[in-house]
């Protein structure tokens, strides 16, 4: 496995496109976001055991924490993650390119795959905790929080396995390969999903091979061009004085030509 140090276990760097899909499941199982809500699903579990809610009330706080995560996903990734007014917040404009500009920069990348815990838990409890304690009290909360928490952790793998570099045998798997490649690599604004693309189809933002839709500009930099930099510098400054225009791998190639 193709492993680079920086400052500690935390600042690991994980190429997804030079692993094979065992080093992918080992690198995932030791990341400390996984363990963290692993963890943190384990201390859900740990108060519905210590204020259990009814079986039924249990079971409905997971179903509304199950159908609520794909919902909450398209949201945040259309209307937030792709928006065009983070970065004009300078307190803002670091976490944006924290949880999603560095992500299109370098989609391989698993050390800014994951979003951060700061931002990833207090989401997941705002979504989930409140809708479980109004189905079946401190019980319910606890379960659909857990339920959320193990949901972000299945969503993360899938999303790693689509920027692994293999081809999957399952076509289940294979089409959410193709779709989330699609949103990277040639129209950003469409194809939210990661496992579920029914929100992207009820909303019309889902699409089906490159000659759906013409090839976007945008796919790389999510619209912060070197214009917008002028006017709102934060995610410049931030990436050393660079906007990116192209493909990841254009770049360094690039790079290595002109230092050459």
């Amino acid at each position: 496995m193709n492993v680079k140090k920086t400052s500690g276990f935390w600042s690991k760097t994980h190429h997804l496109d030079r692993m094979t899909f065992r080093e992918l499941v080992i690198a995932y199982l030791q990341y400390p976001a996984i363990i963290l809500y692993l963890g943190l699903a384990l201390a859900g579990i740990g108060v519905w055991a210590w204020r259990p809610a009814p079986l039924g009330g249990t079971l409905l706080a997971i179903g509304a924490a199950v159908l609520l995560f794909p919902v909450v996903w398209y949201v945040l990734h259309r209307w937030v993650l792709h928006s065009r007014w983070m970065w004009k917040i300078d307190w803002l404009a670091a976490t944006w390119k924290r949880i999603h500009y560095d992500h299109h920069q370098d989609p391989n990348n698993l050390a800014v795959l994951f979003g951060s815990p700061v931002n990833v838990v207090p989401t997941v409890a705002v979504a989930t905790i409140p809708i479980g304690y109004a189905i079946a009290g401190p019980g319910g909360a606890a379960a659909a929080f857990a339920t959320g928490m193990i949901q972000t952790c299945v969503n993360e793998l899938f999303h790693c396995v689509q920027h692994l570099s293999y081809k999957p045998r399952n076509s289940w798997l294979m089409h959410m390969k193709m779709r989330h490649m699609e949103h990277h690599f040639h129209d950003e604004s469409g194809n939210f999903g990661i496992t579920n693309f029914w929100w992207d189809r009820l909303f019309a933002t889902y699409y089906a091979g490159a000659a759906k839709r013409s090839k976007s500009a945008t796919v790389f930099n999510l619209g912060y061009t070197e214009e917008v930099a002028r006017s709102y510098p934060k995610v410049r400054d931030l990436s050393g004085g660079v906007v990116a225009t192209g493909h990841p791998a254009t770049r360094i190639r690039d790079k290595a030509k002109r230092a050459a």
